[in-house]
């Protein structure tokens, strides 16, 4: 069996998806719609991504929440 060896930016790419995935899932909305709320407010490139080492350590049930809670933090304050 041949691997294919990942970037560590296509791996943190992946968990970016991973964590659009799963707020959109965990608050019934659109793949595109959540992705656009967070980009909006710059929770990807100002949270996800710089936080990934600590962020991919959590469970997916807290990560979730916490993204979460931070996007509506984020968002409250625009």
């Amino acid at each position: 069996m041949e691997y294919i060896k990942l970037s560590q930016e296509e791996i943190i790419m992946g968990f970016v998806v991973s964590c659009i995935e799963n707020v959109a899932d965990a608050l019934a909305v659109d793949y595109d719609q959540m992705y656009e709320r967070m980009k909006n407010v710059g929770l990807i490139q100002d949270y996800i991504i710089p936080y990934y080492n600590v962020l991919h350590s959590q469970s997916r049930e807290n990560l979730t929440l916490d993204i979460i809670a931070t996007l509506k933090k984020w968002e409250d304050k625009i």
